[in-house]
């Protein structure tokens, strides 16, 4: 289909030229090749397009006809072209995201909302899970990830840090005090969370780690759940800053042994393929970047 087009240009040109040689400067090609290229479609459509001497070109019948639809045809590619050079940066169509579903309904589905704002043109897709998905395999355009990635053949691009916080309701803490040490969480409440729920509770301070098993109060599978006891006086609770920044923020929860630093992985928007990335996709990712990451630097 390329040596198609290729052909349909070189005799489009050589009739809005009036010679082979024209056009061969018009195209910057060899005469040789603009020759051939007009004997290889003459041939393959079994019938002479242009009645040649050595000084002058006419079109046959048969190439009037064939020059009227040829002109059609490459305009329709050059207006195909244009088009979709105008949406190279243009935001359009069906963004299909999947994210986890705490993080997605707190700050993933405002974000998509203020960035529709922006791109009226779009419709957006969010599909929510704690499972990692094949975005590949099923077809979403990103993944908004916490951790590593384990696929090599994606890209990730890290959106924001983060880190986990220990904390608890102002009421559990005029209770039963606040800890000074890591230690002291042997003598609280705790809520643990997870499929899988670790009792030991790991902490840095100036590059040391300390570590220390607590003794549950609560352990519950969701980590929603966790944060509703903790908001409830339950006991002291470990969650992400992303869980817990606004309920920090209005003071619902209070931030326990905030000298102890609690790592964990940081943000990524995870896709496909890096090269001629959809602009629905590209800006899409630098405004995660743009407004999740100035959030939860204290």
């Amino acid at each position: 289909m390329i040596d198609n087009l290729l052909e349909l240009t070189v005799f489009a040109r050589i009739v809005a030229a009036g010679s082979l040689s024209a056009a061969a400067r018009d195209l910057d090609l060899s005469l040789a090749v603009v020759s051939k290229r007009l004997t290889a479609l003459e041939t393959r459509l079994g019938v002479r397009l242009l009645q040649r001497t050595t000084r002058r070109q006419s079109l046959t019948d048969e190439g009037h006809a064939f020059h009227e639809r040829c002109v059609r045809i490459l305009a329709e590619v050059q207006e195909a072209e244009a088009a979709v050079s105008r949406t190279r940066d243009v935001v359009m169509g069906l963004l299909r995201v999947t994210a986890p579903r705490g993080f997605g309904r707190s700050h993933i589905a405002p974000l998509l909302v203020a960035f529709r704002d922006r791109h009226p043109e779009l419709t957006v897709q969010l599909h929510l899970t704690d499972a990692v998905v094949n975005i590949v395999d099923e077809g979403y355009d990103l993944a908004i990830r916490f951790g590593t990635l384990a696929d090599s053949s994606l890209i990730a691009r890290r959106i924001a840090p983060s880190f986990r916080v220990l904390c608890a309701a102002p009421s559990y803490l005029a209770r039963r005090g606040q800890p000074v040490q890591p230690s002291d969480l042997a003598k609280h409440d705790c809520v643990v969370f997870g499929e899988h729920p670790s009792r030991d509770w790991h902490f840095q301070r100036e590059g040391d780690g300390v570590s220390v098993r607590v003794d549950p109060a609560y352990i519950t599978n969701d980590g929603e759940t966790a944060q509703s006891l903790a908001l409830a006086g339950a006991g002291i609770v470990q969650k992400s800053i992303w869980d817990v920044g606004d309920d920090l923020g209005t003071g619902r929860l209070v931030r326990v042994l905030p000298g102890f630093t609690i790592p964990a992985a940081p943000l990524h928007a995870v896709y496909a393929n890096a090269q001629h990335l959809a602009p629905k996709v590209r800006h899409f990712v630098d405004f995660c970047v743009e407004e999740l990451g100035k959030q939860w630097r204290w």
